[in-house]
C-alpha cells in the first residue's frame, strides 16, 4: 500500500491510498468465493462454475464493489495510522482506478481536528454566582411539600372552582362533526392545570356536578393534529365529580409527619440547610461554566463541516435513545411537533458547535499546562465505574481495553483543565 496526503482547506485532508493489483486481485477472489452461489452457468452445477468461467459468461464488473470494501477495509486503518492525521469524521471515498490486473486507487477526504490558538484563559474575571437562600424560598419550598401532602376531599354542594380536581365526560366537534381524539369519559382534569387547550378549563368554573354545558375554543395554529389546527371547536362537558385540595396545617405535628423533626422551626431550618447546599452546587457549576465559557470565547479555531455535521447526528441519535426509553419513537415526535430531521438538526447546531469548541478549547489547555491524570485518579474514576456497573475493577479495566481507558484520560485531563480555569480566575 502506498499513501499520499493533501492538506486541504479548512482543516480537511484527502488521502489517496493505493493498493497494489495482487491485492485486488485476491479481493475479487474473495468476493467471488461469497458470492458463488449466485451463478448458474450450463454444465456446472449451481456455485460449481470456476472463476475463470463466470468471468467469461458474465464479467468480473459486478464483483468489484464487493472487492473494493474487502480492500478498503484491509487498508484504510493503516493510511490513517500513516497519516499521523486526528481524524473526526467518517471518510468520504471516491474511487479513482478500479479493474482487474490494475492497482486499486482510491481517495478518502476526511476532515482533521482543528488546531486552537487559545486566547487569555489564566486569570479570567467573571462575576461570581451566588449561592443564597432567602426566606421566601423557605416558604415555597414548604408551600410545595404542603401540597404534596394535601388530602383530596369530594364536594357535592358547591360548582366547580379554580384548583379544583374534576373528573369529566367530553365529546369535542370540529365543523358541527366529532374528531379522532376528541372524546373522553372519566378524565381527570384539574382546573388551572393549563392542561387543555385555550380557555377551557376556565369555562368549567362555576358548573355543578351533573350539570351538561357547551365549552367553545380555538385549535393552535401549530396543533399537531393537522386536521383541527387552528380550528374553533365546540366541546359537549358534562363535570361528574368535583374534589379539592385539602391542605394540611403547617405546624409541629406536620413536620413530624412529613419528617424527622418534631418541630416545624427545626423542619425549616434543616429545609434552608438543604436549599443552600443545592444552591451551592449549582452556584459552583454556574461559576465553571461562565469561566470556561469566556475561555471559549477568547480562542479561535476554524471547525470543520464534516466535524459539526457528525457532532449533530450524535445528538439527534442521542434524542432519539431518550425518546425511545420514553415509549416514543424520533417519527412519532417528528410528527407529533410538525418537525422535520433537518430542523431537528438545524435546532441542534449552536449547541452542537459550542460542544466541540468548549471540548476542543479545554484539550488545549490540558496540553498547554501539561496537565497530567495520576494513575491513582485514573483507578479512582475505574473503580466508581466498576461500581455503577456491579463489577469489580478488573473486569471494567478488560471491558473498556485499551481504546477505552485512553478516553477515560482524555475526559479526566478535560476535567482538570476545567479545575485549573477555575482555580485561576478572578470570581467577583
Amino acid at each position: 500500500m502506498s499513501l499520499q496526503v493533501e492538506k486541504l482547506e479548512k482543516n480537511m485532508a484527502k488521502l489517496t491510498i493505493e493498493a497494489p493489483a495482487e491485492e485486488f486481485d485476491k479481493a475479487i477472489k474473495k468476493a467471488f468465493d461469497k458470492n458463488k452461489g449466485r451463478f448458474s452457468i450450463p454444465g456446472f452445477r449451481k456455485g460449481k462454475a470456476p472463476l475463470a468461467m463466470v468471468e467469461k459468461m458474465y464479467g468480473l464488473e459486478m464483483l468489484y464493489e464487493e472487492a473494493a470494501n474487502i480492500v478498503m477495509d484491509a487498508t484504510y486503518g493503516d493510511a490513517i495510522d500513516e497519516s499521523g492525521l486526528d481524524i473526526v469524521s467518517r471518510p468520504e471515498v471516491d474511487i479513482v482506478q478500479i479493474g482487474k490486473g490494475q492497482n486499486f486507487i482510491y481517495t478518502a477526504t476526511v476532515a482533521v481536528k482543528p488546531e486552537v490558538t487559545l486566547g487569555e484563559y489564566k486569570g479570567l474575571e467573571v462575576e461570581k454566582a451566588k449561592a443564597e437562600v432567602t426566606d421566601e424560598d423557605v416558604d415555597n419550598e414548604l408551600k410545595r411539600i404542603q401540597n404534596q401532602n394535601a388530602r383530596l376531599i369530594t364536594v357535592e354542594d358547591r360548582p366547580v372552582k379554580d384548583g379544583d380536581e374534576t373528573v369529566i365526560d367530553f365529546e369535542g366537534f370540529v365543523d358541527g362533526k366529532p374528531f379522532e381524539g376528541g372524546t373522553a369519559q372519566d378524565y381527570d382534569l384539574r382546573i388551572g392545570s393549563h392542561a387543555f387547550i385555550d380557555t377551557f378549563e376556565e369555562q368549567l368554573i362555576g358548573k355543578n356536578i351533573g350539570e351538561e354545558c357547551e365549552v367553545n375554543v380555538t385549535f393552535p395554529e401549530a396543533y399537531h393534529a393537522k386536521e383541527v389546527a387552528g380550528k374553533p371547536a365546540m366541546f359537549k362537558v358534562t363535570v361528574k365529580e368535583i374534589k379539592e385540595r385539602e391542605l394540611p396545617e403547617l405546624n409541629d405535628e406536620f413536620a413530624e409527619d412529613v419528617s424527622d423533626f418534631e418541630t416545624l422551626d427545626e423542619y425549616k431550618t434543616d429545609i434552608r440547610a438543604k436549599l443552600l447546599e443545592t444552591r451551592q452546587r449549582q452556584a459552583a457549576t454556574e461559576n465553571e461554566n461562565r469561566v470556561v465559557e469566556k475561555a471559549v470565547a477568547n480562542a479561535s479555531m476554524d471547525i470543520p463541516e464534516p466535524m459539526l455535521e457528525a457532532q449533530i447526528q450524535t445528538m439527534v441519535n442521542d434524542s432519539a435513545r431518550r425518546m425511545q426509553s420514553q415509549g416514543m419513537s424520533l417519527s412519532q415526535y417528528m410528527q407529533f411537533t410538525g418537525m422535520t430531521v433537518d430542523q431537528l438538526k438545524n435546532q441542534a447546531r449552536p449547541q452542537a458547535e459550542r460542544s466541540i469548541r468548549t471540548r476542543l478549547v479545554l484539550e488545549a489547555v490540558a496540553k498547554a499546562e501539561n496537565l497530567q491524570v495520576s494513575e491513582e485518579k485514573l483507578n479512582e474514576e475505574i473503580e466508581n465505574m466498576a461500581k455503577a456497573y456491579g463489577m469489580d475493577a478488573a473486569q471494567a479495566r478488560e471491558r473498556m481495553g485499551e481504546a477505552g481507558l485512553e478516553q477515560m484520560k482524555e475526559d479526566l485531563a478535560v476535567q482538570e483543565a476545567v479545575d485549573f480555569l477555575v482555580a485561576e480566575a478572578k470570581l467577583v
